[in-house]
């Protein structure tokens, strides 16, 4: 099947970056790693909301799609005891989350996923919609391969103006009512909701790992041009939540 692999900075931030973290977490140490691996994907107390919303049990198969370096769902396996599969369409991320995790993972565009109907207990997408053409088919998809009143969790980054005054390249932010729409449309029935800023900060412990590998980055890469067009992907968007005219939103949803 092939594949719609973005390049430019969402490449350099999405693709070449992980394959950093990977490199850096490999020198550190694995404690670092998941830390690590859950940049731009929430907070761990978010991500835990998630798991116990969704009603996740140990040997449930999760569907990570958009999954990243695989932060998240190695969270939900080793505190939860989820059996993950993750789906990303960006081959350095895939990659870097075989090299850290060791999980069943495949380089796959989340609008076609290569899994036959209700294959999945759950699944979920963390910080994936805003940066994807067709949100509804990516809503779609998580809906089909999910077993029939199956969970399906979403963080997703929304607008809360009409016009942003500066957007990364490559991303596209609903608001909360087109948002809705969308899942509505994909036959997601949404049961809770919360937001992202309403939990608390990550503990010292776990910031200090995520900070050192991004220090350990940053001394091997900060001369390179995709270092520095990754870091400008991320300032625009730490700006744009700082002053609120971006929020993330936390969903779980049935598959109806």
């Amino acid at each position: 099947m092939e594949q719609m692999v973005p390049d430019g900075p969402m490449d350099d931030e999405f693709s070449t970056l992980p394959r950093w973290t990977a490199d850096a977490v490999e020198a550190l140490g694995p404690e670092h790693a998941v830390p690590a691996a859950c940049r731009g994907s929430g907070t761990p107390e978010a991500l835990r909301w998630l798991c116990r919303t969704m009603a996740l049990r140990a040997g449930a198969r999760l569907l990570d799609s958009g999954a990243g370096e695989g932060g998240p769902a190695e969270l939900a396996a080793r505190e939860v005891g989820v059996s993950p599969t993750l789906v990303d369409p960006m081959p350095g991320a895939c990659a870097a989350a075989r090299r850290m995790f060791h999980r069943p993972t495949l380089v796959a565009d989340g609008g076609r996923l290569p899994f036959r109907d209700d294959a999945f207990d759950a699944a979920w997408s963390i910080g994936v919609l805003c940066t994807v053409p067709d949100k509804g088919l990516v809503l779609s998809e998580l809906h089909r391969v999910v077993r029939p009143r199956g969970a399906v969790g979403l963080l997703v980054f929304v607008r809360t103006v009409d016009v942003l005054p500066e957007v990364p390249e490559g991303n596209d932010f609903p608001d909360r009512g087109e948002l809705r729409k969308l899942a509505e449309g994909a036959r997601l029935s949404t049961l809770e909701e919360a937001a992202l800023a309403d939990f608390p900060d990550p503990d010292p412990g776990w910031q200090q790992h995520a900070d050192a590998v991004e220090a350990a980055i940053e001394a091997a890469h900060h001369d390179d041009d995709r270092f520095r067009a990754a870091q400008e992907q991320q300032r625009i968007i730490g700006r744009l939540l700082a002053e609120g005219l971006v929020e993330g939103r936390l969903l779980v949803a049935r598959a109806t």
